[in-house]
């Protein structure tokens, strides 16, 4: 069993890590963060009493916001697996109001991911193997054809997928929500030059390849009351295009983020594989951090927390070392960003937010791949 020396005195991590953060009206009593972990634990899309008692055990450990696995809205062409949930249906929505009444009685928060896998869909795939894959321009991550351009009617059927999506959550009792617009989605293929190559008000310059996501996120504003937090998740690099970029610079950056932010964003959820990375030459912020400065909005950040590996070689069965947190904590403490989202540690471990938060550092172990195949 690896474990890590406990160089984090208990009094340090529980003193960063433990402060209140406000995200507009919600107060969540810590720094820690669930990261979304797509599971696929959920036939027909709806979550069963074992997705609750999942997110539950971290709640009750002191996970201060738990961020759900990413769950389609309402749109024919939104997903690509009928075990992932959906949260749209009768039957879906009556799952996932369990699931946010046993985070709540464990203590936690929790906010649903919402999400559009764009043309990352298969043709024939369910849950409704008719719908085709749809995008901004037709193209695939890999710039290849493979499905339709949407129209500008597809365009306000989408939008209003995720404003209804919205509104059910906080109706059903969630906290608030996060929008995916990473990873090469479909929110993100709008934002991303490689896959949107349109030449209308959704295409061109950066600041016109955020409309679509504008649009999102101010009719999902327009849906909820003022004081529900919205999220927003954005990522660089996209499924198996790891170097692919959104900004080459600050300034890039900051055209992408200052609409979305001016349209309602609450906190941003900047998605790194590794959040101890410079974002930009000249200075060490990461992406999360140069976020917060950017917008002056709430940013968590993501990456390889208490890891040392690469996240992608766990779907081929491999494991990851563990890495200490020291960094991490400076990065807290002089404000670079406000939360932490943990992935695969939290995945495979229950107890980590209380273990970290106690500084049972010794009680950590690494990551075993295994941990993938159960819903622990």
């Amino acid at each position: 069993m690896t474990t890590v020396a406990a160089s984090e005195t208990t009094g340090r991590a529980a003193e960063i890590l433990a402060r209140p953060v406000t995200l507009n009206g919600l107060t969540v009593p810590n720094r820690i963060v669930m990261a979304p972990m797509t599971r696929q634990f959920s036939p027909g899309g709806v979550p069963g009493e074992d997705v609750a008692s999942y997110y539950a055990r971290r709640a009750a450990a002191g996970v201060g916001l738990i961020v759900t696995e990413g769950t389609y809205v309402g749109h024919p062409s939104a997903g690509i697996s009928d075990r992932v949930p959906r949260f749209h249906g009768e039957e879906q929505l009556a799952g996932w109001a369990k699931v946010a009444e046993a985070v709540h009685a464990a203590g936690g928060r929790i906010v649903p991911q919402l999400w559009h896998v764009g043309m990352v869909r298969q043709q024939e795939k369910p849950p409704f193997p008719e719908a085709p894959a749809v995008g901004p321009s037709g193209l695939r991550l890999d710039g290849t054809e493979g499905g339709k351009a949407m129209t500008r009617a597809d365009i306000d059927d989408v939008v209003a997928a995720f404003a209804k999506a919205a509104a059910d959550a906080e109706r059903i009792g969630f906290d608030g929500v996060e929008l995916h617009g990473a990873h090469g989605y479909l929110i993100d293929q709008f934002l991303w030059a490689g896959t949107n190559r349109r030449t209308d008000a959704y295409g061109g310059d950066p600041v016109a390849r955020t409309r679509f996501a504008v649009e999102i996120v101010q009719a999902v504003r327009s849906a909820v009351s003022p004081g529900f937090p919205v999220v927003f998740r954005f990522s660089q690099w996209k499924a198996d295009h790891y170097d692919a970029r959104l900004a080459e610079t600050p300034e890039e950056l900051e055209a992408i983020l200052t609409p979305l932010a001016t349209a309602g964003v609450d906190a941003f959820h900047a998605s790194t594989r590794r959040y101890w990375l410079p974002e930009f030459d000249g200075s060490d912020l990461n992406l999360a951090g140069w976020t917060r400065k950017l917008t002056g909005r709430p940013a968590i950040t993501v990456g390889s927390v208490g890891l040392d590996g690469e996240f992608g070689r766990a779907f081929l069965g491999e494991g990851a070392p563990l890495r200490g947190i020291d960094d991490l904590l400076d990065r807290l403490e002089r404000d670079e960003f406000d939360m932490v989202a943990v992935g695969r540690a939290v995945l495979q471990d229950p107890e980590w937010a209380a273990k970290v938060l106690a500084g049972r550092f010794d009680e950590l172990t690494s990551y075993d791949a295994a941990s993938l195949t159960s819903l622990s």
